[in-house]
């Protein structure tokens, strides 16, 4: 019996410890990297959004983990010259609350993100995602095609493909892996550890200079952006195997971007295919390029956003 008491007094300080940890983790986080634009409530959920620029509207959607700053980094400042941009943090990462604790769908993160412009005056934009940020960009077309003039998709996640759902993201998305997992990664997982997946994601290309600290991976770490990044990673497959038989009916121009040597969302079972499923749809293949292809070909990118300016007569 008393040794049992002392192992729950281990257990229960030890616990104590990381929640303090964990904390302080995310305070440090957010004083290091506070928001970069402005906070539009929807139905009660706070959402970070930047807008910055002047000209044909433009909204930019980050992939998983990630948040607003992997394009304020580059891309927001090759385009404000010419195009009122927005850049959103998805709900749950970044700076933005979770819409409930089950984790937001595609098609739940479209909707919201929809009525979120709004508020700020971009009815029809062009539509940009990135990986996950891709498949949003997608439900977002999909669902209300009358607020999309156009789509421009990097690296999207757009097929449903058929690896199982990792380890990491298996325990972090069941029950028990949200209440104490979850803590102990905040706590304890050191920044970089994200800084080194962060290596893996950009190669073959290297992490852009700075990209790193610029991006904080405080905020990755952060218990919210863990939970939700890890629901919403456990229930994608499904939603975009949902939606499929949608793409047939767009209509708006699509510019598919993917590069050939990117290993996180392959060029095979994602673009080529929707290439083919969206009628009128233009793919460019970026050859030798990972999974970012707005780091390691900017213009290409700003290239094609300009293609689908015109498609859609914004200019």
């Amino acid at each position: 019996m008393k040794l049992a008491l002392i192992l729950a007094g281990i257990v229960l300080i030890f616990w104590g410890v990381t929640l303090w940890k964990a904390a302080r983790h995310e305070a440090r986080a957010l004083e290091s990297h506070p928001p970069l634009g402005q906070f539009v409530t929807i139905d009660g959920v706070r959402l970070h959004l930047l807008q910055v620029g002047q000209g044909p509207d433009i909204v930019l959607i980050h992939g998983a983990s990630g948040n607003m700053r992997d394009f304020t980094m580059d891309l927001v400042v090759r385009l404000s010259d010419r195009y009122r941009v927005t850049v959103v943090d998805r709900p749950g990462l970044g700076h933005s609350d979770r819409l409930d604790r089950d984790g937001a769908t595609i098609f739940e993160q479209a909707d919201i993100l929809v009525r979120a412009v709004g508020a700020l005056g971009v009815e029809r934009p062009l539509v940009l995602g990135h990986s996950y940020g891709g498949a949003v960009a997608l439900a977002w077309a999909t669902r209300h095609p009358d607020r999309a003039a156009g789509l421009i998709l990097l690296a999207a996640a757009s097929n449903p493909w058929d690896t199982p759902l990792s380890t990491y993201y298996r325990v972090l998305s069941h029950p028990l892996g949200q209440i104490f997992a979850v803590p102990i990664l905040t706590a304890w997982v050191p920044d970089r550890v994200v800084t080194d997946t962060i290596a893996q994601i950009f190669a073959p290309q290297p992490t852009p200079e700075g990209y790193a600290d610029y991006i904080g991976a405080g905020l990755t770490l952060q218990r919210r952006a863990l939970r939700e990044n890890a629901l919403q990673r456990a229930s994608v497959l499904e939603e975009i195997t949902a939606m499929v038989p949608d793409y047939a009916a767009l209509t708006l121009p699509v510019e598919i971007l993917h590069g050939d040597a990117d290993t996180t969302v392959w060029l095979t079972i994602h673009s080529e295919p929707l290439s083919r499923q969206i009628a009128g749809s233009n793919l460019v293949v970026m050859e030798g390029v990972g999974h970012s292809p707005h780091h390691a070909e900017p213009q290409t990118v700003v290239d094609a956003i300009d293609r689908a300016t015109r498609r859609a007569g914004l200019n």
